[in-house]
C-alpha cells in the first residue's frame, strides 16, 4: 500500500492550493518533472490500450460489413434464379395439372424446389444450382451471425475501455495544467512545415524519415494520425506507409507485426523502429544516435538523443 499511498500524496501536493498555513512545500522542478514522466508514462499505455480496441472494433465492423454485403448479393443470385424457375414452371404449365399458381406465390425456395422437383418439371442441373445457392447463403447468414457476435464482443471491449479513456483525459488534464504552469507547454504548429532530413539513411528506411521530419514542430495529440497532429505509433505509421511499408496502428501489434524483425539496439539502422518498456511509445531511429518521435501532451513531434531513452528502450524492428 506504500506506493500507492506515495503517489496519491504525490499528486495531491501537486494540485494541493497555495497559502494555506499547513501547505507542504510547493514541488521543486526536478519533482515536477519525475511526476509528469509517470503520468506520460501511464498515459502512453492506457492511450495505446484504448487505441487497440478501437482498431479491434473497425476490423469486427469490416468483416461483419464485408460478409453483409456478400450475402446481399448471394440472396440476390437465389431470388433470381427462384423467378426464372417459376417463370419456367408458369410458362410451360399453365392451365397444367401442377396447380401453378401455388407455386408462383411461394416464397421458400426449398418448397418451391421440392413441388416442381416432383412434377418433373426442372431439370436435374437447375434443382442442384438452386440447392447450391441455398446453402450458399445459408452459410453466408451464418457468417454474418458471427461477424455481429465479433462485432458485438468488439463494442462490448470499447464499452469496458471507456472508463480506461476518461482516465487518460483526466491524465491529460493534469499533464496539460502542470505544463502550464512550468511555462513548457508546447502547442505545436499544425500546419509545421518541418524540417529536411540529412542524415545517413537510404532507400525506403530515407522516405519514412523524411516524411517524419516533415511532421516536426506538429503537436502531439492523442489518438492523432495526422495530418495535423500525432501520437507515437500514429507518426511511425504513417511514416513507413511513405516507405512502402503497411504497419498496423498500435505500438503493441507493431511489436508483434515484427516478431520476426527485430534487432540488436547495438546493431541500430535508420529507420529501425523503437521501442519502450511496456510498449506504451514507439519513435524512429534517425541515426547518429538520433529519434524522431511524438512525445507526448504538451509537446511536439520532434528528434531527442537516443540517451533520452536512459535505459527504457525494450527493443527494435527493422522494417
Amino acid at each position: 500500500m506504500r506506493v500507492p499511498m506515495a503517489a496519491g500524496l504525490a499528486l495531491a501536493l501537486l494540485l494541493a492550493p497555495m497559502g494555506s498555513a499547513t501547505a507542504a512545500p510547493k514541488p521543486t522542478i526536478e519533482q515536477t518533472k519525475r511526476k509528469l514522466a509517470k503520468l506520460n508514462e501511464q498515459a502512453d499505455q492506457l492511450v495505446e490500450k484504448y487505441n487497440q480496441a478501437g482498431e479491434k472494433w473497425k476490423k469486427a465492423r469490416k468483416k461483419y460489413e464485408g460478409l453483409n454485403e456478400d450475402l446481399t448479393k448471394q440472396t440476390a443470385k437465389v431470388a433470381g434464379l427462384r423467378k426464372d424457375l417459376v417463370t419456367m414452371a408458369v410458362t410451360t404449365y399453365q392451365g397444367g395439372v401442377v396447380g401453378w399458381p401455388n407455386l408462383v406465390g411461394e416464397v421458400n425456395p426449398n418448397q418451391v424446389l421440392s413441388g416442381l422437383a416432383t412434377a418433373d418439371q426442372i431439370s436435374a442441373s437447375r434443382a442442384e444450382a438452386l440447392n447450391a445457392f441455398d446453402e450458399a447463403t445459408k452459410t453466408l447468414r451464418d457468417n454474418r451471425d458471427q461477424a455481429k457476435q465479433a462485432l458485438a464482443d468488439a463494442d462490448e471491449t470499447r464499452d469496458e475501455l471507456a472508463e480506461e479513456k476518461e482516465k487518460v483525459e483526466k491524465l491529460i488534464k493534469i499533464q496539460t495544467k502542470t505544463l502550464r504552469d512550468l511555462g513548457t507547454f508546447r502547442p505545436g504548429d499544425p500546419n509545421s512545415a518541418g524540417i529536411q532530413y540529412n542524415g545517413p539513411a537510404s532507400g525506403n528506411a530515407r522516405a519514412a524519415l523524411s516524411f517524419a521530419f516533415a511532421q516536426i514542430g506538429k503537436p502531439y495529440r492523442y489518438g492523432g494520425t495526422g495530418p495535423d497532429g500525432w501520437d507515437c505509433s500514429g507518426l511511425v505509421q504513417a511514416s513507413w506507409r511513405t516507405g512502402g511499408v503497411s504497419l498496423p496502428r498500435t505500438t503493441w501489434e507493431q511489436w508483434s507485426w515484427g516478431s520476426n524483425r527485430k534487432v540488436s539496439l547495438s546493431d541500430l539502422q535508420p529507420g529501425d523502429i523503437l521501442f519502450s518498456q511496456g510498449l506504451g511509445h514507439v519513435g524512429l531511429y534517425a541515426g547518429d544516435g538520433k529519434i524522431v518521435h511524438a512525445p507526448q501532451t504538451g509537446d511536439v513531434v520532434k528528434v531527442v538523443p537516443l540517451s533520452s531513452y536512459g535505459g527504457r528502450l525494450v527493443g527494435a524492428v527493422r522494417p
